[in-house]
């Protein structure tokens, strides 16, 4: 498949980690290593830390040196190399991000003499406004998911209490995929979910959530066991068709094909329901720490991204309704 237009191809961080000399490989497997199991970040995030220091290793080797000559001007040639292969401002500001981490390890740990990655400065990232539902357009979107439960197929089921979840509590689409049966608690109407960095939090969720659930685990989910004929079912709360966990690229797919059936909703994932659910909330009157709370952002300045939005709206509303506009 060709790679979308736009988008600089991704080289094959495989290949190119199989290339290193043994004691560089080396070196890129104990920084996994600390970060896997020692900062217990998540497998995402792992590999894309892991991938941007294959990357800049790469770079150095292929230069003609070694990890003593990686420094503060092979950093921001690596960095320019980005750039004019087409990377976004957002792009190398993460990459510049990620190769301070791994320089600082490495100093840390005696691979490098000096850190030179505290001196690396770089574009300020774009804060890009994350697209969002209008509450009416989010209602629509449950609706649609609902219509199609209706006739109690059990993948319908699923679809919409996946829908309604997401919305109701803004948790990621990681998060969804890997709660289990036990991990929703009716009495209270909260799930525990495991969250970035390992960290667990618990969850709201109101009664439309709630009906969707009970639908989904009562009728529709037994039947999903008992047509793949699984002896031993799986323990996930959401399956597949064929009674395995379900897969986040199901999630997207059919997040996006609820939303598409709405007129004049902006084309969304999973995440686009998160977004949606903190910009409804924060319009409702929910506190900002509140919300920092429910999505379980690590600092307050993320959950602020929301707050221009709903700036945004309300200039939008003023400049349509108020005489003086």
């Amino acid at each position: 498949m060709p790679p979308r237009s736009g988008r600089p191809r991704r080289p094959d961080l495989r290949a190119l980690r199989a290339a290193l000399p043994e004691p560089v490989r080396a070196v890129v497997t104990g920084y996994e290593r600390h970060l896997g199991l020692e900062r217990g970040l998540s497998a995402h995030t792992v590999r894309a830390y892991v991938g941007d220091a294959v990357s800049l290793l790469g770079f150095v080797v292929d230069g003609g040196g070694g990890l003593a000559e990686l420094d503060l001007a092979r950093l921001r040639a690596w960095l320019a190399v980005q750039q004019s292969g087409g990377a976004s401002r957002t792009t190398l500001a993460r990459r510049a991000a990620s190769a301070r981490t791994f320089t600082a390890w490495a100093h840390r740990t005696g691979v490098l003499a000096a850190d030179p990655g505290g001196r690396l400065a770089a574009p300020r990232a774009h804060r890009t406004l994350p697209g969002v539902l209008r509450a009416g357009q989010a209602e629509e979107v449950m609706r649609a998911s609902a219509a199609g439960a209706a006739q109690r197929d059990p993948v319908a089921l699923r679809d919409r209490a996946m829908v309604e979840l997401l919305y109701a509590t803004g948790i990621r689409v990681s998060e969804l995929c890997g709660l289990d049966v036990g991990g929703a608690d009716f009495s209270r109407r909260v799930v525990t979910v495991l969250g970035k960095g390992g960290k667990e939090r618990v969850v709201p969720f109101g009664v439309p959530a709630a009906e969707a659930l009970t639908a989904w685990i009562d009728e529709g989910r037994p039947k999903i066991v008992a047509e793949s004929g699984g002896d031993s079912p799986e323990p996930a709360l959401f399956l597949g068709v064929r009674g395995k966990r379900v897969d986040p690229r199901t999630v997207r797919r059919v997040v996006h094909d609820a939303v598409t059936a709405v007129p004049g909703a902006a084309d969304m994932g999973p995440h686009g329901l998160r977004h949606s659910a903190a910009t409804h909330l924060l319009e409702g009157g929910a506190d900002l720490r509140s919300v920092q709370e429910l999505l379980g952002h690590a600092t307050l300045a993320t959950t602020q991204l929301y707050t221009h939005v709903t700036v945004d709206r309300l200039k939008a509303i003023h400049d349509r309704a108020h005489p003086r506009a």
